[in-house]
């Protein structure tokens, strides 16, 4: 059964060394998880990479560029991304049945981004791209990014959504107080940037972007985060929120959920629940979350879902959600 992990990050040394010239540990010290280990995972695109992927039983990763992307840059990142773009190309033109990716973009310059999205999908032959929050002060659903969504709608390219810390001043009120150590952890994988993912989707929801674009795709790793577990809650918002349908339909018809390397049945269960056996994707979220043992694949074989859904959930539901991509000839 061949499996497919949706959400596998990488890092280039440009990126890198521009965060650290702009010093961004300063505002989102999530950026020190990018050392040591797993620094050399992330900038490797192919030796070690593959040689885990075939240990852990994955046979294609979907390479994404790990948080927060380019989100801190300005115009610079125009060319940035492209350079970035390439690479990537590059390495899945060596390694074109083990490896795919998601479109990274030039956020702040949004119409730059919309057209930087058609050119990763109908020349490079991306599959998506991946949007790590908020850019600088606006949430995902402010107007000025607007173009990037209606690139994906356009294109029937799916936009995963990636966690990232909250604002400085969210984590002031609410994930301070302890160590730093602590503190960093609280507000990023601990939690923060759980409910900060969960919250730009509600948003993009609530600001009735899938009624303007009822083909849009949007997936979240980590099992929904946290939003599939309050959906009950979220839909007593129906009577004051204006939007053409309930919220659970657009859960059922404009999101896809990952696992993001948290192997948990009773977890996929309650996605299973609220999105449907259809709309369940694979995920390690590499190199974070690797573990070796034959993890990713023992895990398809004991997660509780009978052989036809183990087949959607490892593979066909993906191949189905890019299957009418528009892509040029130069389709990968």
């Amino acid at each position: 059964m061949r499996l497919i992990g949706i959400e596998e990050h990488f890092l280039t040394p440009e990126v890198r060394d521009g965060w650290n010239a702009i010093n961004l540990a300063a505002s989102d010290p999530s950026a020190a998880f990018h050392s040591g280990p797993i620094e050399t995972r992330l900038l490797d695109l192919a030796g070690e990479r593959i040689a885990l992927m075939d240990e852990t039983g994955l046979d294609v990763q979907v390479l994404s560029l790990t948080t927060p992307g380019l989100h801190e840059f300005g115009r610079e990142s125009v060319d940035m991304a492209r350079r970035v773009n390439d690479a990537v190309a590059e390495a899945v033109a060596r390694h074109p049945d083990r490896l795919q990716a998601f479109a990274t973009l030039p956020v702040a310059a949004p119409d730059e981004a919309a057209l930087e999205f058609e050119r990763c999908v109908r020349t490079l032959g991306f599959k998506g791209t991946i949007l790590s929050g908020r850019v600088g002060t606006r949430n995902l659903d402010h107007p000025d990014l607007l173009p990037i969504f209606e690139s994906g709608a356009l294109l029937r390219a799916p936009i995963l959504l990636h966690p990232r810390v909250p604002d400085p001043a969210v984590r002031a009120v609410y994930y301070s107080g302890f160590s730093p150590a602590v503190d960093t952890a609280f507000a990023a994988f601990g939690l923060g940037w759980h409910y900060d993912a969960g919250i730009q989707f509600v948003r993009l929801v609530l600001a009735g972007h899938f009624d303007r674009m009822p083909g849009l795709q949007l997936i979240l790793g980590h099992w929904g985060e946290l939003v599939l577990f309050y959906a009950e809650r979220l839909a007593a918002m129906d009577r004051v929120s204006g939007l053409a349908k309930p919220i659970a339909t657009y859960l059922r018809e404009n999101l896809y959920v990952t696992a993001s390397g948290m192997f948990l049945p009773h977890f996929l269960e309650r996605a299973k629940a609220i999105v449907g056996p259809e709309r369940l994707l694979f995920s390690t979220d590499y190199p974070f979350q690797y573990r070796p043992g034959r993890d990713a694949r023992g895990f398809l074989e004991t997660c509780g879902l009978d052989e036809a859904e183990q087949a959607a959930f490892a593979s066909g539901n993906w191949m189905r959600l890019i299957g009418d991509l528009a892509a040029g000839p130069d389709r990968a």
